[in-house]
């Protein structure tokens, strides 16, 4: 499954040449997460709720395309792995048409608990995990 949401680059995205930012990228690849987790019919806010946190534990970004004030940007998210305890997602930024690849990068999760201890997805809360595996094919 692969979540589209767009977004407009705004001046404040921008640096003196009109070109994105490029720690404005990542901020675009949480964009993208909670949006693909909202289209699941699961928010990060409820996640929370629960006592699930996801603090990012590595992200990469490749630049390949400039973005520039006024665009509008297209961010595809998927689910790229998944296991109990860690969840990937993959992130493509692309114009507004989708024919210009911008940027894309990963984000790294893991799955912890209010104490930042450790937890098991599919032990501690299985419906959500349920919701999270049919994302990427993985039912059980």
């Amino acid at each position: 499954m692969i979540n589209e949401t767009k977004v407009r680059v705004t001046y404040k995205d921008t640096d003196q040449m009109g070109v994105v930012y490029y720690g404005n990228y990542f901020t675009w690849q949480e964009i993208g997460r909670t949006e693909l987790l909202r289209s699941l019919g699961y928010t990060y806010k409820q996640m929370e709720e629960e006592k699930v946190l996801l603090p990012v534990i590595e992200a990469t970004c490749r630049y390949k395309h400039p973005a520039r004030y006024d665009d509008m940007v297209l961010i595809k998210t998927r689910i790229a792995e998944l296991s109990p305890v860690r969840i990937v997602f993959y992130y493509e930024m692309m114009n507004e048409s989708g024919d210009i690849l911008l940027a894309f990068g990963s984000t790294s999760h893991a799955f912890v608990n209010e104490a930042g201890r450790p937890i098991n997805l599919k032990k501690r809360n299985p419906e959500v995990w349920e919701i999270v595996s049919q994302a990427v094919g993985k039912s059980e």
